[in-house]
């Protein structure tokens, strides 16, 4: 079976039916004989220039964590995803790898040897470096403060180690595809207008007067939630549900309220996004 990471699973025999990743270049030649027949063989070369191609655009992760054994499951399991991994066990070798080349996307512990705050100052070097590239914090620290300091550092995530390795993969996946549609010309059937508001859901992004709103993906999908039908009450369940994370209620007020922030930061009299008590928010139409 062909995977997308260039890889051909097989099934080895035996009792327990022992999975095996062979490399497609492995199993194309086997002690010098090929397996395919030759009317097989003139598909070979479209087939190695797909695998190329896969290789080249095959994204990278680096993910800082000073727990080896933490460090190593993560790294096994997004290999197995077909993503190149780098791991780092401490703040200053991470740095330093950084500033020859930056991964396409990093995940970061807060707490990083010695350092309680390591990963915070990692992120804060990290988005120097690059204002676009995608960075998760994912942490034993679920504390409010905690979330809060971290997104407000530029972080697009804020993941705890509870979470699910099917869920880390899922938000990667998100983060990524939100990179990619940036890179697309814009589609005027993706936009949503709401007065001053733009919503692009192709490229994920957000203008308010004409000028872009620096939001997460977490924050843009809240606000898509919203802004899909202005004056209807959003629970916090329902904004939970729409952004495809799992947190507690006060968690979903911090957003809202980073949310309203970035509008106010480009004008201070925006006022279209209302709390309504006990029930939840909505975007009102002025």
């Amino acid at each position: 079976m062909f995977c997308f990471d260039g890889c051909i699973k097989t099934v080895a025999s035996g009792n327990k039916g022992e999975q095996k990743w062979q490399t497609a270049e492995q199993l194309w030649q086997k002690n010098g004989n090929c397996l395919f027949n030759r009317t097989q063989l003139k598909n070979f070369d479209i087939v190695q220039n797909k695998l190329d191609r896969i290789m080249i655009e095959m994204k990278k992760i680096a993910i800082i964590e000073d727990e080896t054994a933490i460090r190593e499951n993560y790294i096994e399991m997004l290999s197995a995803q077909g993503y190149q991994v780098s791991g780092f066990a401490d703040r200053a070798s991470a740095e330093i790898a950084f500033k020859d080349a930056l991964p396409d996307l990093a995940i970061v512990d807060i707490g990083l040897g010695h350092e309680i705050d390591g990963g915070f100052l990692l992120c804060q070097t990290l988005r120097t470096l690059s204002k676009t590239l995608p960075i998760i914090f994912l942490t034993a620290r679920d504390s409010e403060i905690d979330t809060v300091c971290g997104l407000r550092m530029g972080a697009d995530d804020y993941l705890t180690k509870d979470i699910s390795l099917a869920h880390l993969a899922a938000r990667i996946g998100a983060l990524f595809r939100r990179m990619e549609a940036l890179e697309q010309p814009a589609d005027a059937n993706a936009l949503i207008t709401r007065g001053q508001l733009v919503l692009d859901t192709q490229r994920m992004q957000v203008f308010w007067q004409q000028q872009l709103v620096d939001l997460t993906v977490t924050e843009f999908w809240m606000l898509h939630s919203l802004a899909q039908r202005p004056g209807h009450v959003k629970s916090r369940n329902d904004l939970m549900s729409d952004a495809k994370i799992y947190v507690d209620d006060s968690t979903i007020t911090s957003h809202v309220k980073r949310i309203r922030k970035k509008f106010m930061a480009l004008d201070s009299h925006f006022d279209c996004i209302d709390t309504v008590y006990g029930m939840g928010y909505r975007w009102e139409q002025h």
